[in-house]
């Protein structure tokens, strides 16, 4: 330069500069928290699914053992009422009363090949009998309930069908009522815990 100074550099482009610092500063202090409370949450995910293994293989082994004493003792074991269906729609909507049309509404089974978990109570087992003909019910072991969902599971956000592909889903959605994952979406369904109902609802 002829008078030997430096040239200089606008002073909105150095407060562009700071807060794009800034920007950047905050962004990695938000990415590494984030990663910390994403470690933490698969401890606490694997750590439930652990109790829930524990839970189920309890119950396979008391039933077992009840059967075996009662053998023993020369009596019957009689399981507990199932609390759980699935039910499917298996005939479409020709010739179908009101009344049955209403019952199949509200069993979400609008069409056909439609599968939706039912707890099991008076109401419910009246109205299966009511539609009857249009559908097909059992009761679902873990297994089923498990693959179902793993396989053909949809939530329902936002009035949307959204593939259950992270746990992030569910959490969203049911973090509220301590499901936080698709393992606990399955323990909720299949035990008709305290929030089966909100659980049920979400699934699509």
């Amino acid at each position: 330069m002829a008078d030997g100074k430096l040239p200089t550099v606008p002073e909105t482009l150095l407060k562009r500069r700071k807060t794009l610092e800034k920007v950047k500063a905050a962004r990695a202090a938000a990415k590494l928290k984030q990663r910390k409370a994403n470690k933490e949450k698969r401890k606490v995910i694997f750590t439930r699914a652990e109790n829930y293994v524990k839970e189920y293989r309890q119950k396979e082994r008391d039933e077992i053992r009840l059967k075996r004493m009662a053998k023993k003792t020369g009596n019957f074991y009689v399981p507990p009422e199932a609390k759980l269906a699935l039910v499917v729609r298996i005939r479409g909507i020709n010739q179908v009363s009101p009344k049955v049309k209403k019952a199949l509404q509200l069993l979400r089974l609008r069409q056909i090949n439609n599968a939706v978990f039912v707890r099991l109570n008076k109401a419910s087992i009246n109205m299966l009998r009511l539609v009857e003909p249009y559908i097909a019910w059992g009761y679902p072991n873990l297994k089923t309930v498990r693959e179902l969902i793993y396989k053909r599971g949809y939530g329902k956000v936002n009035y949307q069908r959204i593939p259950l592909t992270e746990n992030s889903i569910i959490e969203n959605s049911l973090g509220k009522r301590n499901i936080i994952c698709i393992e606990d979406l399955i323990h909720e369904i299949f035990t008709v815990g305290r929030y089966f109902k909100q659980a049920n609802n979400f699934l699509w």
